[in-house]
């Protein structure tokens, strides 16, 4: 029997359970912990001056369990993560949010538990406990990285008309940039509430030469291709995550309600264009697949040159909308 590979899956934000504790409650005083040890209704704050570490992790193909990556700073490399249960929360204004709770273990014991809030939270802040789940654990994480589009995005198609993504349907054909017209295999929908990692970026018309407003997730990532190399990248075809061109201005993150996410898949990972700019379509990959279709999520996109243009550093760099914009000018 051929043991399962670890896979490149993703760098999260978590707290240690000992940052956050209930402060009213049954379990008063407790640090936070797994599904089996919480009580609906409790409240947590996270300690004063607490900061989210980074927490490495591999998915170990064919299954619902982790690998620490070496290049992480909590948990120790090589040892095996669980994602254990979906948590709900109550902010003070009413609003909720998710958080997903890690464990890290070691001979069947739990050495270290991880709390990654779906959301942005405050130290010294109530968060009530009013849903948990074991159901759909990686489902939920693989949507807060999916790619995807708002509802009345206008996608182009390969007669060169621009509709809206909710009247695409599969078999419809739509233009990419270096492979022609390409069948729509799939059109996914989704209602979230518009918080923390699913709260959507919008990219102010002509921010980045787009025809309109565009509303994505901030995960997903635009392609740019350089005319000079403003970046300092080294290559001219750059692509960079919405979420790097946050600045507060021209491009920002909407949170607050609920949004309508689209995810458009392909028999492969493609760039086509939404209201006119170029954007990646849904990958199948190791992060993704549990929120698609069993069907469609079984098989992976081998097209990694996309990933190989990633600016995986753009965080770092200061008006990038603009600099890309100037870069990519006639």
């Amino acid at each position: 029997m051929t043991t399962p590979k670890p896979v490149p899956l993703r760098t999260l934000k978590v707290f240690e359970a000992g940052d956050i504790s209930v402060t009213s409650g049954a379990n008063f005083g407790d640090a936070m912990s797994f599904a089996d040890e919480l009580i609906l209704d409790d409240v947590y704050q996270i300690s004063a001056g607490a900061q989210p570490e980074t927490l490495s992790l591999s998915l170990i193909t064919g299954t619902e369990r982790f690998k620490v990556s070496a290049e992480t700073v909590l948990g120790s490399p090589g040892s095996t993560v669980h994602l254990d249960c979906a948590l709900t929360l109550m902010a003070p204004d009413g609003t909720t949010f998710e958080a997903m709770i890690f464990v890290e273990v070691e001979d069947r014991m739990a050495m270290a538990i991880y709390f990654l809030p779906l959301a942005a939270v405050k130290p010294k802040t109530d968060y009530r406990l009013v849903g948990l789940s074991r159901d759909d654990c990686m489902k939920r994480l693989a949507q807060s990285a999916s790619v995807a589009f708002t509802k009345g995005t206008h996608i182009t198609k390969a007669d060169g008309r621009q509709v809206p993504i909710e009247d695409l349907a599969p078999g419809d054909m739509v233009l990419t940039r270096n492979n022609g017209p390409k069948e729509v295999q799939w059109v996914g929908q989704d209602t979230t509430r518009a918080v923390g990692d699913f709260a959507p970026v919008l990219i102010r018309q002509g921010v980045m030469n787009n025809s309109r407003d565009l509303l994505i997730s901030p995960d997903h990532r635009l392609f740019v291709y350089q005319r000079t190399d403003k970046l300092g990248a080294g290559r001219k075809q750059v692509m960079v995550k919405a979420r790097h061109l946050v600045n507060g201005d021209t491009v920002m993150r909407q949170e607050g309600g609920f949004v309508e996410y689209y995810q458009l898949l392909f028999n492969n990972h493609y760039i086509i264009y939404a209201e006119g700019i170029a954007t990646e379509s849904t990958p199948v990959d190791d992060r993704t697949q549990a929120a698609l279709p069993e069907d469609l999520g079984s098989q992976h996109h081998e097209n990694s040159q996309h990933s190989d243009l990633e600016l995986t550093d753009a965080q770092d760099e200061r008006d990038l909308a603009r600099k890309l914009k100037e870069a990519s000018a006639r």
